[in-house]
């Protein structure tokens, strides 16, 4: 691992370690450890009564084979109780870990309308599986691993000691020389384990390439199934159930290629590990038999040098035992590291467009240009300004940059020049075509963005009323998924309704009226300019008929070049 990998992993893993949960973390942590010493220290008690227990039985000694029957059975529980309080322990560190890293994570995306640019720009697919996934993944490895790794160093020092003692030296002649190697075993056992690591190595290096396409794949074909949800009634209109078929088939197809994939080079694996892991159950019974058959040690003395050779074994064999899981993490962290990289992109990502405070006027542009992300220009050279309580309709051929226009008054749209003014003491609302319904009650979705308790049920149930939504009345308090159970046009009066309730000094609405019939358009317009006189208003609509609800009209017409001028037209009031 690189150095500019290795810096990616601790970004990710540091921040929690020095947060403002540090102590508790810190002090869960040592618990564990701890626990797992003495885990470690009971297999050493384990294995020394291996030989008592196992020459006691060779020498029939009744007296001694039922006292270690006992001692067994205390390490025993003993054993039992430190493993579960470690489980439980660690569980609980992975959850806070977990949460702590879910909660700044989703901090970081949707603040500076990261989620957004992010999307724009393709910077990330996915980010809700890395959010959702992709934490747990870390959390749960990361711990896992290197708690795996502690342990196996710590009862590596602890029998690499007790095995070089009981297996003795081993004397042979090579080419008329004689050799002694002492502590024998212990050779064995590294050779062992560094041939079974770099066979694994290199089965299995294809792994994390093949896990990361597969998180990929997988999250793709989950995505195209809650698209079909959310445009099930589209979807039904159009007939189009074969297209998405196909679509879905080629998602999944592409699942089912990477996971045969992933197949093949697991059978190898598993292949050399089981092969690995079953030798090594008599590998060191055969290294240490000749020294057994010529009477040199006992039978305890066998089954203590097997138990220690399969700990140190075990220890050294950290690498082949959790090579699923480093795969596995690798992948994850490659996926969170990119994550991060690209919200932090979107962070940072310079600004054409000027956003200014001034107390001057509502809103102001000065030599203001539109731009989409490739560069192209929609609106060239814009300035305006908007007085308070002044009405404005925005008209222009589509696809000229309307609500691109309005978006950059919003502040979430960076491509372009100049400088939008705006007074920031003044309250703002955005109605788009599309309005957002938050899943919930329909109080929740009323008062987005507001909190549910911030109106009272008079005035909910009025302005329900007020926009032609009375039969939604008595479902104030119910819980669905009201983006599929109202339609387009109920959408946008409730819309108007949250206008009405936040009553805000500026107002823009983007299309929102275009799902409406030209009797209802009107009649929002009329309650909104009624039940707000003095609001400042800015509409972008292609009907005619609401232009006597506004006082000036910014048209946009393309120049010969493809980019776009805006000219103010004063309009007739309403008669």
């Amino acid at each position: 691992m690189n150095s500019t990998k290795k810096h990616a992993v601790w970004q990710l893993i540091k921040p929690f370690w020095v947060s403002e949960e540090k102590g508790r973390a810190w002090g869960m942590l040592i618990a564990i450890v701890a626990l797992s010493l003495g885990l470690v220290y009971i297999s050493v008690l384990i294995n020394q009564w291996n030989q008592v227990f196992y020459d006691a039985l060779q020498n029939k000694n009744y007296p001694v084979f039922k006292q270690q029957l006992w001692r067994f059975t205390y390490l025993a529980l003993s054993f039992i109780v430190l493993a579960v309080f470690k489980v439980y322990l660690t569980q609980g560190l992975q959850m806070r870990w977990r949460s702590w890293m879910t909660e700044k994570f989703m901090d970081k995306w949707l603040a500076h309308q990261a989620y957004y640019h992010s999307e724009q720009q393709q910077l990330v697919d996915n980010p809700d599986q890395r959010i959702a996934e992709d934490l747990n993944v870390l959390t749960r490895n990361t711990l896992s691993l290197s708690l795996g790794l502690l342990s196996s160093l710590v009862t590596l020092f602890s029998f690499v000691s007790i095995l070089w003692h009981v297996s003795g030296p081993l004397s042979f002649a090579l080419h008329g020389h004689a050799f002694t190697l002492p502590g024998y075993m212990v050779w064995f056992a590294l050779l062992y384990a560094l041939l079974g690591s770099l066979i694994i190595g290199w089965v299995g290096k294809p792994l994390v390439r093949l896990g990361f396409d597969q998180e990929h794949y997988e999250a793709n074909f989950r995505f195209g199934l809650i698209r079909i949800r959310e445009n099930h009634d589209a979807i039904a209109l159009y007939q189009g159930e074969k297209q998405e078929a196909q679509q879905l088939g080629e998602r999944f197809a592409a699942i089912r290629n990477n996971w045969w994939s992933i197949m093949r080079v697991t059978r190898r694996l598993n292949i050399a590990s089981n092969f690995y892991g079953q030798f090594a159950i008599i590998f060191p019974l055969l290294v240490a038999a000749p020294r057994y058959f010529s009477g040199a040690i006992q039978m305890g003395g066998l089954m203590q040098i097997a138990s220690a050779f399969g700990q140190v074994q075990g220890a050294l064999s950290w690498f082949i035992d959790a090579f699923n899981d480093l795969a596995t993490w690798k992948a994850c962290v490659n996926r969170l590291a990119g994550f991060n990289a690209a919200v932090e992109q979107a962070h940072h990502q310079s600004r054409g467009i000027a956003l200014e405070a001034d107390a001057a006027q509502p809103l102001a542009l000065h030599r203001l240009s539109l731009q989409l992300p490739d560069g192209q220009t929609l609106v060239q050279d814009v300035s305006l300004t908007l007085q308070r309580g002044e009405r404005v309709l925005i008209a222009g051929p589509s696809g000229g940059g309307k609500s691109t226009l309005l978006r950059a008054i919003a502040g979430i749209w960076p491509y372009g020049a100049g400088s939008i003014r705006r007074d920031a003491s003044l309250s703002a609302l955005f109605l788009p075509q599309r309005s957002y319904m938050p899943i919930g009650t329909l109080r929740e979705a009323l008062s987005y963005p507001r909190p549910a308790d911030v109106y009272h049920d008079e005035q909910l149930l009025a302005v329900l009323e007020n926009c032609r939504l009375q039969h939604l009345q008595r479902w104030l308090d119910t819980t669905n998924n009201w983006s599929q159970r109202l339609s387009p046009g109920e959408q946008q009066r409730l819309a108007f309704a949250r206008a009405l309730l936040a009553r805000p000094d500026i107002l823009f609405l983007d299309e929102a009226t275009s799902a409406l019939d030209d009797e209802t358009e009107q009649l929002m317009y009329e309650r909104l300019v009624a039940t707000l006189p003095d609001v400042t208003l800015i509409s972008v609509a292609h009907r005619n008929s609401v232009a006597k609800y506004h006082q000036t009209c910014w048209r946009l017409s393309r120049q010969p070049e493809g980019s776009a001028q805006i000219m103010p037209d004063s309009l007739p009031k309403a008669g």
